[in-house]
Formats: C-alpha cells, sequence, structure tokens
C-alpha cells in the first residue's frame, strides 16, 4: 500500500501598500518602503494569520516585501529568507514614469507590451516569461522543502498573478487583463507534489476590507478602457 500523499500549503502573500502605490507609477524594480497604510494591512494580516502553524517565511528581497513579511512571520518567532527570484517584473526604462508619461514617451513599446506583456518588455526590462522562468523554480524549490507544511511567501503582484497563470494552467498573457492582486491580499495554494496545485483561496483582503472590491488600481487598457 503506498504511503499518504501530503498537501503542503503555501499562503502567497503580496505585499502591503507603498509610498508611491496610489500614484499609478511603474514601480517594479524600484525599491520602496511600505507606508503607514501598508503597515496596517501588514499588522491585520499578521493577526489573522496568529494562530496558522507556519513553519517557513519567504519573501523577495525588496523593502516592501520584506517588511511586510517581517510583520506577518513576527508572532510565529520567524523571519523571512530572502529569495531573489521571488522580486518583481523589472519595467526598465518605464520605472519611475507614470503610466500616461509612458504612453507618450514609448507609444509603440507600450502598444507592444499591452499586446503580450508575456513576450514583449519595455527597453532594459523583462518580459512575462522571464519572471515565470526565476520565480516558479523559487515555489517549486519551497514546496520540496517543505513537504506537507505551511509556508507564507510574500511577493508582488505581477510575479504572484503570473505564478498563479502558470500553476493553474490559464493563459499568461491574460494575466495583466483576468487576474487582480490587492495590496497585502492572501491567496492559498494547496500543492500534492512541487508542480501540481490547486487554488484554495484568492485576492483576498477580509482582515482590513470586509470583502475585495473593484480594483482600485488599473488592471489594463483591455479592462477598462477610458481610464487610462
Amino acid at each position: 500500500m503506498s504511503g499518504v500523499i501530503q498537501t503542503t500549503r503555501v499562503l502567497l502573500v503580496r505585499h502591503g501598500t507603498t509610498t508611491v502605490g496610489a500614484e499609478d507609477r511603474f514601480a517594479g524594480s524600484t525599491d520602496v518602503p511600505l507606508s503607514d497604510e501598508g503597515r496596517e494591512q501588514a499588522e491585520r494580516l499578521a493577526r489573522r494569520l496568529a494562530e496558522e502553524p507556519l513553519v517557513a517565511v519567504y519573501a523577495s528581497p525588496m523593502q516592501r516585501t520584506m517588511e511586510t513579511a517581517t510583520i506577518v512571520a513576527r508572532p510565529h518567532g520567524l523571519g523571512p529568507v530572502a529569495q531573489d527570484g521571488l522580486r518583481e517584473i523589472n519595467h526598465g526604462r518605464w520605472e519611475g514614469l507614470r503610466r500616461r508619461e509612458v504612453e507618450e514617451r514609448y507609444a509603440e513599446e507600450y502598444a507592444a507590451w499591452e499586446e503580450d506583456p508575456l513576450a514583449c518588455a519595455p527597453e532594459g526590462g523583462e518580459p512575462g516569461i522571464s519572471v515565470m522562468a526565476r520565480a516558479l523554480p523559487v515555489l517549486h524549490g519551497i514546496v520540496r522543502r517543505h513537504a506537507g507544511g505551511q509556508v507564507l511567501v510574500v511577493s508582488h503582484k505581477a510575479t504572484i498573478r503570473l505564478l498563479v497563470t502558470s500553476l493553474l494552467g490559464f493563459d499568461p498573457r491574460g494575466y495583466r487583463d483576468r487576474l487582480d492582486q490587492l495590496p497585502c491580499c492572501l491567496n492559498i495554494l494547496e500543492f500534492k507534489n512541487p508542480v501540481r496545485a490547486r487554488l484554495m483561496l484568492f485576492n483576498d483582503v477580509s482582515h482590513y476590507a470586509g470583502a475585495p472590491g473593484p480594483p482600485r488600481a488599473h488592471l489594463s487598457r483591455w479592462w477598462d478602457p477610458g481610464s487610462e
């Protein structure tokens, strides 16, 4: 008789609101800290997860993710282990610019990226497929190391959406159009092995907002053509 297959649970969290979170700027590789609002969001999530049996905590090495992970993990006496592959997508020469500025300065480049963000990227930046190529092995490794346990992983909006599309078999070219991630939201993935997962919870912010409402930030021109 074969042994029982253990389920590994990953609590996949986006970092809290940052100091540039409300400015609609490209800030993927820009290392910004949490705002006071973001810290409060993380504190509320920490209280929500205080009784969960976490065995390890991992995070992107950026300030906003490490700080979120540190706050959420504090009740468990754990510190976050930095994993470079979990960092946010790099927007190259768009970093720090508002969306409208990018559209005006780099119209063709932006249009190509809107059409296929998986394969296209701004000059000096990363296409979505590169993010998947570095983030997926990290997540697979975490699941292998902690088989049967429950792990907290803190990452970023685009990175999480790309991970979810890959794990669930969605067309990753639509990750910006069809998936959202609010600040400090909780996603739960269960794994029977490192590459087979099911999504148990997605984009949940009930720890600070009651329930997810309409997205506060634009997803893409396809989703909301009149707002950008």
